[in-house]
């Protein structure tokens, strides 16, 4: 291993080839540290070279395809986030074998095009979707509790059919806008609409009247009104792609107009005489039940699919962490792309107790937002911090802020297991420790009692040992075989 390592530094042609590569390249030793990165694989995660090699992979990232071949020892694909969450990588990891001994791994890493997994969507990038259904496993909970919904989103523009129209129904801040642009991406990597087809979204309650939101949608023809000059609606521009009429009721007295152009697939702008044809896809969306704000024809027209998304109270325990995790891992490429400030992030089990037990009336805006005050609360001025730096930012019970957020009754409260097994098992640990030396030993006896990986790491790391979970995985795989 080390001498592979000592022919890459010293042949300049090979290294020469190897930075040329597209491709990113990463190796690591049998304890996960990072022995070599080309150029590429660098500059996916917003670093150099010089600052990412002979550290621990799980600092440049601690899903990395790396640790798993380390805690399997077997090849492995799947897809990584650079350090812009806009940026995905399909990353395969090999293990390197010296007489049938695991003493480290290697992984190419290519780049593929993703859209974020809340929010936050890049309008301006083609989203070049080879494979349809992972444009839907990038929203946390597709497998759980959103699983039924997507399911309805993918038949709604993949059914032979289709494509068909349908709304959207969720309290604010579910993330209706995040499930219709998914379902654009997906209609565009199925064949369904062009590469290069529109997505055209408008919220129809921020108009002051429904006259202006119809001149909007439809257009208007020189003459309309006083000073009017012919103008493509929303309806036009969206032609060929995806038109998202947020809050639909509003439009009230032109609900007619719409069932109209959706049924003849032709729009006439307000004021005009001609009628345009348009082959356009709606998703109507409302806070409200569109069953009694929408006419009778227009909501059989739309309803064709509903997909209803749910409360963040709802939602599991085990995607509510993820998504404090990855808002946390936000908050990390923000601090490192704006300011090149390297920061990790912890929550204390009674920080992570409250956000989890706590109720959000504006869903996950507002947990996301609760939570990146929280983190901006712990970490330090950043006059105090030097570019480059490395900090580690423990998010405290006290750093969150209250910003309207109520609180789950007390026989709803939601309990962190993990937490309460730790300290009902402190005793035992102690008793354990004192009884063997031996780590591997160790291993074997926190295991049968029902100990995983991470936390058997983290006993002998307070122990003093050099270890990490992977490693662990790897030695209970070997005790097993």
């Amino acid at each position: 291993m080390l001498n592979n390592i000592a022919i890459l530094e010293n042949l300049e042609l090979l290294k020469s080839i190897i930075n040329s590569f597209d491709d990113g390249l990463s190796i690591v030793d049998q304890n996960g540290m990072l022995v070599y990165a080309n150029n590429q694989y660098a500059r996916m995660f917003s670093q150099t070279k010089e600052m990412m090699i002979g550290k621990p992979i799980e600092e440049i990232y601690k899903d990395s395809v790396l640790v798993q071949v380390l805690t399997t020892g077997k090849a492995i694909e799947i897809n990584e986030l650079g350090s812009n969450v806009l940026n995905q990588y399909k990353a395969k990891g090999y293990p390197i074998l010296i007489n049938d001994q695991l003493v480290g791994a290697h992984a190419i890493t290519k780049s593929i095009p993703t859209f974020s997994e809340e929010f936050e969507m890049d309008k301006s990038s083609d989203l070049d979707m080879t494979i349809g259904d992972d444009i839907f496993s990038k929203i946390i909970g597709w497998d759980q509790s959103l699983k039924n919904t997507i399911y309805k989103a993918k038949k709604t523009v993949g059914a032979l059919g289709g494509p068909r129209h349908c709304i959207i129904t969720g309290e604010s801040g579910t993330g209706k806008t995040m499930l219709a642009e998914a379902i654009y991406h997906y209609a565009k990597s199925i064949g369904v609409i062009s590469k290069d087809a529109p997505f055209v979204e408008v919220n129809c309650a921020q108009f002051t009247n429904p006259d202006i939101a119809a001149m909007e949608i439809f257009g208007s023809a020189e003459g309309a009104y006083t000073g009017s000059k012919n103008k493509k609606g929303l309806f036009e521009i969206a032609n060929g792609g995806i038109l998202f009429l947020d809050e639909t009721h509003r439009l009230e007295n032109y609900q007619d107009l719409l069932l109209k152009s959706l049924e003849s697939k032709k729009i006439k702008r307000i004021g005009g005489t001609k009628y345009i044809p348009v082959e356009v896809i709606v998703i109507g969306a409302s806070t409200e039940n569109l069953v009694d704000v929408l006419t009778p024809a227009l909501y059989q027209r739309l309803a064709q699919n509903i997909l209803a998304l749910p409360p963040l109270r709802e939602r599991t325990l085990s995607e509510k962490r993820t998504i404090i995790d990855n808002f946390a891992d936000r908050y990390i490429a923000s601090s490192k792309k704006r300011y090149k400030i390297n920061l990790s992030i912890e929550f204390t089990p009674e920080a992570k107790k409250k956000l989890l037990n706590g109720y959000y009336p504006r869903n996950i805006r507002q947990f996301r937002d609760i939570i990146f005050a929280s983190i901006d609360e712990a970490v330090p001025l950043i006059n105090y911090i030097s570019s480059e730096n490395y900090v580690d930012v423990i998010v405290d019970v006290n750093h969150i802020p209250d910003m309207g957020m109520g609180e789950i009754p007390a026989d709803e409260e939601i309990v962190d297991k993990h937490t309460e097994a730790d300290n009902n098992n402190i005793e035992f640990v102690s008793n354990l420790i004192s009884k063997t030396n031996k780590m591997d030993q160790m291993i074997e006896e926190l295991n049968k009692n029902g100990f995983g990986p991470r936390r058997i790491a983290k006993i002998l790391t307070e122990e003093g040992y050099n270890i990490k979970y992977y490693q662990v995985a790897y030695k209970l795989k070997n005790l097993k075989d």
